[in-house]
């Protein structure tokens, strides 16, 4: 989002703030537009990722990040059981 300079450090949002998305909500929200009814596998998604990369290499370590974000997201459930 972008950062009014009368709105830094306030914590107050800007006026328009509602209005506004970040850069990426506007591809996630086409994909889920778009493809959202489809079902894919992990296997097949995995496998864009890597042409992806291979297409944009400079993307290598965002999309390594999510991967493994994407990979350990039940992980965060079963430390809290442990608790």
């Amino acid at each position: 989002m972008t950062a009014y300079p009368e709105d830094v450090g306030t914590g107050a949002p800007h006026p328009h703030q509602e209005q506004l998305l970040y850069f990426t909500d506007r591809g996630i929200e086409e994909l889920e537009k778009r493809r959202g009814e489809e079902e894919i596998t992990f296997e097949w998604l995995a496998e864009q990722l890597r042409t992806f990369v291979d297409l944009n290499p400079d993307f290598e370590i965002p999309v390594e990040r999510l991967a493994t974000w994407l990979a350990r997201l039940d992980d965060e459930d079963e430390e809290e059981g442990d608790v």
